[in-house]
């Protein structure tokens, strides 16, 4: 468990320096389209850079607000607030802030930097649906990805994803209606080159995603069934979000792998970048390995 929380951190470092990578190509085309020399690349790097110190501290909060949740105390929502206490209680963390996002969709998610500063949210179905023990399960898994250091890479992810559409974005907008220095009308290899640019790179960043968030899942699913001693409970959660999943309200694929459950409705596109592994599978392992925890 110690390794994987030190891989977690070093893992961390690695993202951060693929998406420079990826966001240092996407400036290089730029300069090669648009200016010569390297300036562009340069003032990429460097927005990228600040872009990523500042979603280091504000990525949790941004997270939060896109899905809608609102946080709450004790006397808010008694039964969710014990639960989250016992177990940080429990694990020796420091209590997080508890959020409700107030969707029929079951579902929850962990976010923040590190467990002194972490956040926990449930939705207002998850709670419906699940039987105390179930929901203890559930929120057990997202204070293991709490104590796993998940939340810090899952939440970097989601800033950086964030960043790499915006540029990808910018990239073929002004292939489309931009020019370079020497020609201001609309050069066809401009053009192929920002098409390229923008489609390619958010799936780079897509595959990122889905890469760090399946292991995560089953691992949190693992820390989470240590930490209760009940791995009965939550596969019997799993099993009901598997069954009774739905799209959520508010979907937004950037933060898809937050979530304990896939919250976005799956097409074709979906399932080949699912951030998720299979419920099924991840019931099948919790069930398998019941009595080592």
């Amino acid at each position: 468990m110690y390794r994987a929380i030190a891989a977690n951190k070093r893992n961390t470092i690695f993202i951060m320096l693929a998406f420079f990578v990826l966001i240092g190509a996407l400036g290089l085309v730029a300069d090669y389209l648009y200016g010569g020399g390297f300036g562009i690349f340069i003032g990429t790097l460097i927005g990228a850079a600040a872009y990523t110190l500042f979603q280091y501290f504000a990525a949790g909060r941004q997270a939060l607000s896109m899905a809608g949740a609102r946080q709450i105390q004790k006397a808010d929502n008694p039964r969710l607030y014990r639960i989250v206490e016992n177990l940080a209680i429990t694990e020796g963390m420091p209590m997080p802030a508890v959020y409700v996002v107030d969707d029929p969709a079951p579902n929850a998610f962990a976010t923040g930097r590190d467990p002194q500063h972490a956040s926990v949210a449930a939705t207002t179905g998850l709670m419906e649906l699940m039987t105390d023990r179930e929901l203890t399960g559930v929120m057990a898994h997202e204070l293991g990805h709490v104590k796993n250091y998940d939340i810090r890479v899952s939440t970097i992810v989601f800033g950086l994803t964030v960043a790499v559409g915006l540029i990808a974005d910018v990239l073929a907008r002004m292939a489309f209606f931009g020019g370079n220095r020497n020609n201001n009308g609309g050069n066809p290899i401009v053009l192929v080159f920002g098409l390229v640019a923008m489609l390619v790179a958010p799936l780079v960043a897509a595959l990122i995603q889905a890469a760090v968030s399946r292991q995560r899942e089953y691992l949190a699913d693992a820390t989470g069934a240590l930490t209760t001693r009940d791995p009965e409970a939550l596969a019997s959660a799993l099993q009901k979000l598997g069954d009774y999943a739905r799209p959520m309200r508010k979907q937004n694929s950037t933060m898809a792998h937050l979530w304990i459950s896939d919250p976005m409705k799956p097409g074709v596109m979906d399932r080949m970048f699912q951030t998720h592994p299979p419920i099924a599978e991840r019931v099948k392992r919790l069930i398998q390995n019941s009595n080592r925890f």
